[in-house]
């Protein structure tokens, strides 16, 4: 769900923007294109500022309330400030709408990728792309490669864990259906339950409160809330890659969506020129390196 702009944030655990319902984890699922690039009659359905929406001439981008940094700033979706922000902007541009064109809409992170029929024409809000997922949803291809990260108080045992063992009997939080959660039950396998939260806020909160010994969210979202929201915290580590390709966060379509393979190539299109490092070097820049947890 649902976290850093220069300086790093939101959870993965994260939340987006719609209504439905189901939570499947963003874990550490191999990453695989989740759309081909559009070919044939396909192809052509994808003229600029034409493409088949749900409001004509519009294109409804949804993400969750309230979004966290380093992903947009100031809980302010539309002002093209922090990564997702400035990347779903880029996206849409791609696909020929300026951004007098684009609406943004509220949609809880688990409603995103929820079965059933999509509000929004695409989400953008830290999903991770996984085949259990893709049951429900499509998926563009990737726009960021993502590691999760535990985050501990200074001075506290789970600050001083080295490996992944260290942190088997610690009392492990993150936010309900992300991939955070999964790399706790998949990965860690505690000898305690792990505790589950709405929100990442409410992760943090226990965090502060003693109530969890750490919370794992991804390495951004982590990076912001040591640096600016919980100051008394740090990042104990990183989790490896599980599986041949890394974790990457997706654009949320609807199943069989006629835009996927619109919004795939426009998406390939930014990582291809360059633009997608650009906007991670300026608004993710902060996030540098933490020690690997093995």
């Amino acid at each position: 769900m649902h976290l850093a702009p220069r300086v790093l944030r939101r959870a993965v655990a994260g939340a987006t923007v719609a209504l439905l319902a189901t939570a499947v984890g963003c874990a550490p699922q191999p990453e695989e294109k989740a759309a081909s690039t559009p070919s044939g009659s396909r192809a052509s359905a994808c003229v600029k500022g034409k493409l088949a929406t749900g409001t004509s001439g519009k294109l409804t981008i949804a993400t969750d309330e309230p979004a966290y940094e380093p992903w947009f700033k100031d809980d302010k979706p539309s002002d093209g400030k922090g990564f997702e922000s400035a990347v779903a902007y880029a996206v849409a541009r791609q696909l020929g709408y300026d951004k007098s064109a684009v609406v943004w809409q509220s949609v809880p992170f688990n409603k995103a990728f929820a079965p059933g029929a999509k509000t929004f024409d695409f989400d953008i809000n830290q999903v991770s792309i996984s085949d259990e997922r893709k049951k429900a949803v499509d998926f563009s291809s990737g726009y960021y490669d993502v590691r999760q990260a535990v985050v501990a108080l200074k001075g506290s045992k789970a600050a001083r864990a080295k490996t992944v063992a260290d942190l088997k009997g610690l009392k492990l939080g993150a936010q309900v259906g992300t991939t955070s959660l999964d790399y706790i039950d998949d990965v860690v396998k505690p000898t305690r339950d792990a505790a589950v939260y709405a929100k990442n806020d409410q992760a943090k909160s226990a965090l502060k409160n003693g109530q969890v010994d750490a919370i794992v969210v991804d390495l951004p979202t982590a990076f912001y809330i040591t640096a600016a929201e919980v100051t008394d915290a740090e990042i104990v580590g990183q989790f490896e890659n599980q599986g041949a390709a890394p974790e990457q966060f997706g654009l949320v379509l609807d199943k069989g969506s006629a835009l996927t393979p619109c919004v795939t190539a426009a998406v390939d299109a930014l990582r291809k020129n360059g633009a997608l490092a650009k906007l991670e070097q300026q608004w993710l820049s902060d996030a540098v390196d933490a020690p690997v947890l093995k």
